[in-house]
Formats: C-alpha cells, structure tokens, sequence
C-alpha cells in the first residue's frame, strides 16, 4: 500500500500547525518550509478545514490553525479523510478479474488493510510531534528553517 501525495502533504500541514499551535501559519510559510507549491496546499488546506481539521482565516493576519487539540486528531481518521480509497488490488475496485471466484487475496488485503487503519487510529497527531525541549538547539526551527523566507540565516 501507498499513501497519495495528498495524504502525506496533508499530515505535513498538519503536523506544522501542531508544532506551533499559539500562532496562524500562512500557505507562504508551509510552502517555504516544506518545498511544495502553494497551489497544491491550498487544495489541501480546504480539503482539511473541510473535513474539520483545521480552521482557516483570510486578512492581515490570518492563516490556518488547527480546529482541535493535536491531542484530538487521529491519524486513522486523517488517512479517511485523505485517501480516495484502500482498494489495494483492482477487484477491490470493482474491476473485473477472472479468478475472482477461487481467490482469497481480497481478503486477505482487506484484512492487512484494517489492521493498518486499527494502527493508525492508536496514534494522534500529537503523538508525531517533537516537544521542543526534546530537540537539539539547531533542530529547534527545522520545518520553517528549511526554505524560509524570513530568516536571515535561510
């Protein structure tokens, strides 16, 4: 199995706001900090506060923040929320296969499917974010500090 772009721009968003929940960050500054053009994060953007992870606000000093807790936001239902589907071979799909009356192996993906899914619904959000004091001094920074635009050492 293989997660979409969308799915891990979408964890990446996310995990960015969750690092830095006391202020808005803009598309500019997620664009920056993780080399993705800000057309596609903004299709990702909507599609979260959409779904209710995240909230946006426009103006002077808008950008997005998440809806709820890190602590709240289970990755298993951000994978739901992310992914068109978990078909992981055609005949899950519905598309025709020839042998699908003797075989066993949608099952068997189904199985290893929900067992991914009952995985990541054990984790939140919050779970996949470094605590500051945990990290090294020049890690403090790393999402912003890779492509910003508004440090003077970038």
């Amino acid at each position: 199995m293989r997660l979409t772009q969308f799915t891990d721009y979408s964890l990446r968003l996310l995990l960015l706001l969750a690092e830095q929940p006391e202020r808005r960050v803009t598309i500019a500054e997620a664009s920056g900090a993780y080399g993705i053009s800000r057309h596609h994060l903004m299709k990702v953007a909507l599609h979260l506060a959409k779904a209710g992870f995240i909230r946006p606000s426009r103006g002077r000093n808008g950008g997005l923040v998440l809806a709820r807790s890190a602590k709240d936001i289970s990755i298993g239902d951000v994978l739901r929320a992310t992914e068109p589907d978990f078909a992981v071979v055609g005949c899950m799909r519905g598309e025709q296969c020839t042998i699908v009356e003797r075989c066993r192996l949608p099952k068997v993906l189904a199985a290893a499917t929900q067992a991914f899914l009952d995985a990541s619904d054990r984790y939140v959000l919050a779970d996949l974010v470094v605590p500051q004091a945990d990290m090294l001094p020049e890690m403090a920074e790393v999402p912003l500090r890779l492509k910003s635009t508004f440090s003077s050492d970038a």
